[in-house]
């Protein structure tokens, strides 16, 4: 399949606009070769998940770009990184592994682009609307922006986000274009109660079945209750980017374009229908805990995708009234917008001696933050859930936020969920 490309795509390529542009426009070409892509095609954004330090080359790419003049021809939001510069006293690195790792943040600053280092950006003025084609990386943004918004992109990986964001430009391919958006997998709510309520556990429990059972296909839910906000469908979209390759999910009478069934798959019969059941659901939340309820914890892990101002609305009533003391750590991980934003409404004040520990720029998961921990770590993210054991070595337990608070005020796993 032949790419073709447009005037303004060779002038770059050529080195009209620069070096970094032509290093970008290089990349970008034969990416779009590699996955068939016949042109190339504007972007209203970009989002770029490079900031976590992954050793030199991390740093080697962006630094090639700053001294080939590079800047970012669209607005560009980063990913979280490896530390929280905000407060650089929670992670646990010695000088010489902070300077790489601040440094990598600061490059893509340069570049133009924002400082917003945070895995939601879709919570940031730089939201996309409805059909905007933008280039995100980020499992979770990606699933939200296409899902949940409408916008279009593809699953980016570190590198290609940020040529798309040098040069303006994504590969016409995939997710961006209305034949790959169309569902082919229907998942179906089965033998629940016909009041069923939008419980958070149900959200995430249902993206971690459509995450682990789509393979490479769309998938499509119907049955799901409405849900109470955005933050629930986030979460169903975390956790089906975390199961599994779920770049975008239907759901029938709640997501942008599928209000109805015939429209989430296009006019076209699903390929397969896969049952979601109370057992199935019981079964996958009950994967998520590496410990029994009970089991003594010494860190509660909340933000993963980071806190929505809502979702802090949530939580405070929480600490307030159950007032965990035992100088258990509740690492909140949230952007510094959110975290600017309590702060000039006092909206922390009177919560000293509760644990609380807001995060920003980074997550727990990916940092070394969490320390002196024998115990578990109590979480209500399926996200955090699926990747802490492997990442950073803990034990999981998994509740709900009441639980979550609850589990911080007794030292151990506590759960309400039945």
């Amino acid at each position: 399949m032949t790419l073709h490309l447009s005037d303004h795509d060779r002038a770059l390529q050529n080195g009209e606009a620069g070096a970094a542009a032509a290093f970008a426009m290089e990349i970008l070409t034969g990416f779009a070769r590699s996955v068939g892509a016949e042109a190339l095609l504007d972007i209203a954004g970009a989002h770029v998940d490079g900031c976590l330090y992954h050793g030199a080359v991390s740093l080697d790419f962006v630094e090639r770009l700053l001294a080939g003049g590079g800047r970012v021809r669209v607005p560009t939001t980063l990913n979280v990184g490896s530390l929280d510069l905000i407060h650089p006293e929670l992670v646990r690195l010695e000088a010489d592994e902070r300077r790489p790792r601040q440094r990598l943040m600061q490059a893509h600053e340069a570049l133009g682009c924002q400082a917003s280092f945070t895995c939601a950006p879709y919570q940031t003025l730089f939201r996309p609307r409805f059909g905007e084609q933008v280039a995100w990386g980020e499992s979770n943004a990606i699933v939200f922006a296409n899902s949940v918004i409408g916008a279009r992109t593809n699953r980016y990986g570190d590198f290609i986000d940020l040529c798309c964001a040098i040069t303006g430009r994504a590969p016409a391919y995939g997710l961006h274009l209305d034949e790959h958006r169309r569902g082919q997998v229907l998942f179906r709510l089965e033998g629940f109660a016909p009041s069923l309520t939008p419980d958070d556990a149900l959200y995430v429990a249902v993206g971690l079945i459509i995450g682990a059972a789509s393979g490479e296909q769309g998938p499509v839910i119907e049955g799901l209750p409405p849900p109470r906000d955005e933050d629930q469908l986030k979460a169903l979209g975390a956790a089906a980017a975390s199961a599994g390759a779920v770049g975008l999910f239907h759901a029938v009478g709640i997501t942008p374009e599928a209000p109805t069934l015939a429209d989430a798959f296009g006019g076209h019969e699903p390929d397969r229908v896969v049952a979601i059941t109370p057992a199935s659901v019981d079964a996958v939340l009950a994967r998520l805990s590496t410990v029994p309820e009970g089991a003594p914890i010494d860190a509660v892990c909340l933000g993963t995708p980071h806190f929505s101002r809502g979702e802090w609305d949530r939580l405070l009533p929480l600490l307030r009234e159950i007032r965990p003391d035992r100088s258990l750590p509740i690492y909140v991980n949230t952007s510094r917008a959110t975290l600017d934003e309590l702060r000039r409404d006092a909206a922390l004040a009177g919560l000293e001696g509760t644990g609380l520990v807001p995060v920003v720029d980074t997550c727990t998961y990916v940092t070394a933050i969490l320390r002196d921990l024998e115990g578990a770590v109590m979480t209500n993210s399926g996200k955090w859930a699926h990747y802490a054991p492997g990442n950073i070595g803990v034990s999981v337990g998994f509740g709900s936020l009441e639980d979550c608070i609850l589990s911080a005020a007794s030292g151990s796993v506590v759960r309400t969920r039945t």
